[in-house]
This record gives C-alpha cells, sequence and structure tokens, in this order.
C-alpha cells in the first residue's frame, strides 16, 4: 500500500504502490517494449514519473522542477551517464526524497540479441553481453547510492524476448511504462508538454532528464507543472 508523505504540501505524494503485471505490448520487429501501468486504487488518480538519464549530460530544468513541485521520481541512470555527471548525480543523491535511481545498464546497450542497430545504438548482441549490461550497470547504482537496485530498464526500452525472462532470472524487475513523453527526447515541448498532460490513472511515465540542450526537457518540466494543477497524484515505482 502506499505510505503518504507529509511534506507541507497542497499535494499528497505516495512513497510508493501496487503494480499491475508487466505486459509484453505489441511486437515491433520481433523485439517487445513493455509497458507497464500502476495497480488502481479507490484513491484519486495518480502517475508514475520515470526518466532516463542515458549516456549524455544533466537536465537542470527537469531536476529542479521537480524539486520545486515536490514530484518524486525514478531515474534510470547509466554507468556512462553517472561517470560524465558528477554534479548531477550529486543533485540527485542531495534530494533523496524526490529521486531514486534505478538501472539503466553500463553501457547504454539494448538487451538484444543479433547485431542490428537500435535507433543507431550498438546492441549487446548475446547473453554475455546483456547480464554484464544489467549487472555492471547494477553495481554502479549501488555504489552510488548504497543500495542495490530493484528495476532495469533497457537502452531504448527495447528487448529481444528471449532477453525478459533471463534479465528477470538475474533478480532484476523489467521497468516498461504506459505513456512515452517525449520519443526519445525528439518530440518539441509543446508537444511534450500536451503528452503528459493527457496522462491518465495508473500511467507510468516515461522521458529523459539528459539533453538539456533539447526543447523535450522544458516540456517535461511544464506538462508535469499543469498535470499536478489538474490534481494529479505522483507516486514512485
Amino acid at each position: 500500500m502506499c505510505v503518504l508523505c507529509t511534506k507541507p504540501t497542497r499535494r499528497e505524494f505516495c512513497a510508493g504502490t501496487l503494480l499491475m503485471p508487466l505486459a509484453l505490448g505489441k511486437p515491433r520487429g520481433g523485439l517487445l517494449e513493455p509497458v507497464l501501468r500502476l495497480e488502481p486504487g479507490a484513491a484519486p488518480s495518480q502517475v508514475a514519473v520515470t526518466l532516463d538519464a542515458c549516456p549524455g549530460h544533466f537536465d537542470p530544468r527537469v531536476a529542479t522542477a521537480l524539486v520545486n513541485l515536490r514530484i518524486p521520481a525514478t531515474i534510470f541512470v547509466t554507468s556512462v551517464w553517472m561517470k560524465w555527471n558528477r554534479d548531477g548525480l550529486a543533485y540527485f543523491l542531495a534530494h533523496p526524497d524526490i529521486f531514486t535511481l534505478q538501472n539503466h545498464g553500463a553501457k547504454h546497450l539494448p538487451p538484444v540479441l543479433g547485431d542490428k542497430p537500435i535507433y543507431g545504438l550498438k546492441v549487446a548482441g548475446n547473453f554475455d553481453a546483456i547480464g554484464a549490461e544489467v549487472i555492471n550497470g547494477a553495481v554502479s547504482v549501488q555504489e552510488a547510492t548504497g543500495k542495490p537496485p530493484l528495476w532495469y530498464r533497457g537502452a531504448a526500452g527495447l528487448y529481444s524476448p528471449e532477453a525478459i525472462p533471463f534479465i528477470e532470472s538475474l533478480g532484476f524487475k523489467i521497468a516498461g511504462y504506459s505513456l512515452n513523453s517525449d520519443q526519445g527526447a525528439s518530440l518539441p515541448a509543446a508537444s511534450v508538454a500536451k503528452r503528459i498532460e493527457a496522462a491518465q490513472d495508473s500511467d507510468v511515465i516515461e522521458g529523459h532528464i539528459n539533453q538539456p540542450h533539447r526543447d523535450s526537457g522544458a516540456g517535461i518540466a511544464t506538462g508535469l507543472a499543469q498535470l499536478q494543477a489538474k490534481g494529479m497524484r505522483f507516486v514512485t515505482l
């Protein structure tokens, strides 16, 4: 069950919630894009904000908006991102009531078998490389936070069907989502804000917090503020 936070704000935010079973979604070229939603409850509408820190930079527009609005978020960090963005990592760690860090892999290699690139990304290719990507990413998160991550989200959000049970056998939950807010940080701010503002009860929102020079980050900040103003509650995975 959710545990209500006691911060002096107009909104109540949950520290966690129940989740629907992972749905594998429609195959995309033989790959799966898992769908994850929150368990609907009797409480007012609620969503979970999840953001990916792929290799890149730190987007203070999104991070400061989350802190100022007191909206908790689950951040999926890569080992590469943490190495390149020490100040950004320190900001996350300084606000443990807002940010929960989880595993986005070591080198940002999609957990896909074979050798065909995904969105220009080199894929892991085989089970040994998938295992190294997941385990080494988890080690980096634990070294940074002192806690082992429970969740893993693969680069690009796509998986070979065989990779999902393999990753779960390593002890990790697959972090799917139900609302892709920014299409890989490629959409203009207005489109991103409109997508987020249209979030429905139980949605798990996905976006990016590693592209400070793209319009999409401004859209995430605006969209979350608009969603909060409509009375939406926010929870973590």
